[in-house]
């Protein structure tokens, strides 16, 4: 019995694209910008949770500077505000048999998107293995755990 897919879905509903309101800052200085948030946490109460977002976001700034990916991480920051951004999908299976299969051939690597019988997944390394998260394509309908209105 294989473990459920992880949903992309329900947690990136929660995380969308940053509203009209949230600026592009164009050639942003990684530095002054943890300066700031550190002048903004120490008006926080330390242990607070305002605190500790705020030390979280600028650990998460260093991040790509520690494992030298700060073009890539600036490249996705551009992206994040392109609205025609399109997801780049790797490959298109009609199967999830097929699917499987390419997965357990050691081809697929860590956040590849792809597309199984019109449905959009995401790879995804788990301790010793890969599996696939659903996370859908653009244009694809999200379901919800909701119940759905009766229009009557």
């Amino acid at each position: 019995m294989s473990p459920p897919d992880l949903d992309f879905a329900s947690i990136s509903r929660k995380h969308e694209r940053p509203s009209a309101t949230m600026p592009l800052i164009k050639d942003f200085d990684t530095d002054a910008i943890i300066s700031d948030l550190n002048a903004i946490s120490q008006k926080h109460p330390e242990g607070s949770p305002e605190r500790d977002v705020i030390e979280l976001a600028q650990i998460a700034l260093l991040y790509p500077r520690h494992i030298r990916k700060e073009d890539d991480f600036r490249r996705f920051y551009r992206d994040f505000f392109d609205p025609s951004f399109k997801l780049k999908v790797s490959h298109e299976f009609a199967t999830r048999e097929e699917a499987d299969k390419w997965l357990a051939s050691g081809k697929a690597a860590d956040t590849e998107r792809v597309s199984i019988a019109g449905k959009g997944f995401m790879v995804v390394r788990l301790p010793g293995r890969f599996t696939f998260m659903s996370a859908p394509l653009e244009g694809e309908e999200v379901e919800t755990d909701e119940p759905a209105e009766d229009s009557e």
